[in-house]
C-alpha cells in the first residue's frame, strides 16, 4: 500500500500485518482480501468503522426516491 485510501496521502506507516495508519488524516486501514476497510481511531483508542457521508446530490436523490 503506497497511499491512504481516504486522503490519498503518502505519509502512511505499517502497524501490523496488512494494517496501516495515515499520519495526515489519522485513519487506520486494513487490507482484507480484495477489500480495504477504513477505521477512525476513537478518543479511547478503539477503532470505529468509517462510513463516508453521502454527497449532497446523493442525499437529495435518495430523499426524492423515499
Amino acid at each position: 500500500m503506497e497511499r491512504c485510501p481516504h486522503c490519498n496521502c503518502k505519509d502512511i506507516g505499517k502497524i501490523g500485518n496488512n494494517q496501516f495508519y495515515c499520519w495526515n488524516c489519522f485513519m487506520e486501514f486494513a487490507l482484507v482480501g480484495d477489500e480495504v476497510k477504513i477505521y477512525h481511531v476513537d478518543e479511547d483508542g478503539s477503532l470505529v468503522a468509517f462510513a463516508p457521508e453521502p454527497l449532497e446530490a446523493d442525499a437529495t436523490s435518495a430523499a426524492a426516491v423515499g
